[in-house]
């Protein structure tokens, strides 16, 4: 086996760092220049591959923990790149971008807000791969962390996969426009591709940690791989308090609730008023909405029958469907 190559720092942080701003930033300006947005998500997906490649590369450690970890990482990404680059094809845009797309700096932040994700969230693979983990030596393969990261990964892997394959096929065959997707894994969480990620990452995480658990390492070194616990946290914080459920949940909500109360002015709502003072939906829309939510866990998959009868402090505390999620008419 030949020796792991050093570059800049035994943790391979600044290379890495460089070479994702590097990516990232020349993708800015592809997309700045021309105006579109459908290189943006494949960009920061196959950022992931690369990092991932590179590292295990550099490293030079081919024992089966880098391997499965590093291909687990490949895998992940490609699948993502794959699917929002053919997504925001068939689409034609992404408009989560139309408000910032032609002003520099918003659109300049977004690409520096990637730049964090893939590195930060890279570092559990970037830090095992590195020469300060592989020189020392490493227990054999097969230790509680492997197996239980393993573990992790396949079913987070199998469930973001199938639920974003579920939530496509929903769409392309002509669905009710006035119902949820309640469908699959859907019918069971509200955004089961989230917390498939997650579990991908805590596994990711659990896996590379097996060096400082068992191994011989420095105590530096043990500090930098328990250090690298920010990925999966990043990646928690990220998708219930970011990117994630917040930007999918209220407007989802909103979305429903329109649909049954199309009419906003004072006089329109006080036409479209019965007898007993209370607005009268145009369709079923909100109520199969609020039925949807009222069953259906925000994040690790339940039963519906199982969701509806926890009492409601578990379900914000335990589950996390937290009041910040909701949407009130007439509240915002």
């Amino acid at each position: 086996m030949a020796s792991p190559v050093n570059v800049l720092d035994r943790y391979y942080l600044v290379i890495t760092l460089l070479v994702t701003v590097g990516y990232q930033l020349s993708g800015f300006a592809i997309a700045w220049a021309l105006q579109f947005d459908k290189i943006t998500d494949f960009t920061g997906g196959s950022n992931f591959f690369l990092l991932a490649l590179l590292t295990l590369l550099l490293g030079q450690e081919f024992s089966a923990r880098n391997v499965i970890a590093s291909i687990f990482v490949m895998v992940w990404a490609a699948r993502l790149a794959g699917f929002l680059l053919f997504r925001v094809l068939k689409t034609g845009s992404d408009t989560r971008f139309d408000e910032i797309r032609s002003h520099f700096f918003k659109f300049l932040g977004f690409w520096v807000g990637q730049i964090l994700w893939v590195w930060v969230v890279s570092l559990p693979l970037i830090v095992l791969n590195s020469p300060a983990v592989t020189h020392r030596g490493q227990p054999a393969f097969g230790t509680a962390s492997d197996i239980i990261g393993i573990i992790l990964w396949i079913l987070g892997w199998l469930i973001e996969s199938t639920a974003d394959l579920q939530k496509y096929l929903y769409k392309a065959s002509n669905p009710p426009t006035d119902k949820p997707i309640d469908v699959g894994l859907w019918a069971w969480s509200r955004h089961p591709p989230y917390f498939g990620e997650i579990l991908c990452w805590w596994g990711i995480w659990t896996l590379s940690i097996a060096p400082s658990l068992h191994g011989d390492g420095s105590a530096s070194t043990r500090a930098a791989q328990l250090g690298t616990l920010v990925s999966p946290l990043f990646t928690m914080i990220l998708l219930l308090f970011g990117s994630g459920v917040p930007t999918a949940e209220k407007p989802a909500a909103q979305k429903f609730y329109r649909m049954s109360y199309p009419k906003h002015d004072e006089a329109a709502q006080l036409e479209s008023q019965v007898g007993d003072g209370e607005r009268h939906p145009e369709n079923a829309a909100w109520a199969n909405y609020r039925a949807y939510r009222a069953q259906t866990s925000i994040l690790l998959p339940l039963p519906p029958a199982v969701y509806r009868a926890l009492p409601g402090w578990v379900k914000r505390t335990v589950l996390l469907d937290l009041p910040m999620f909701e949407w009130v008419p007439g509240k915002e």
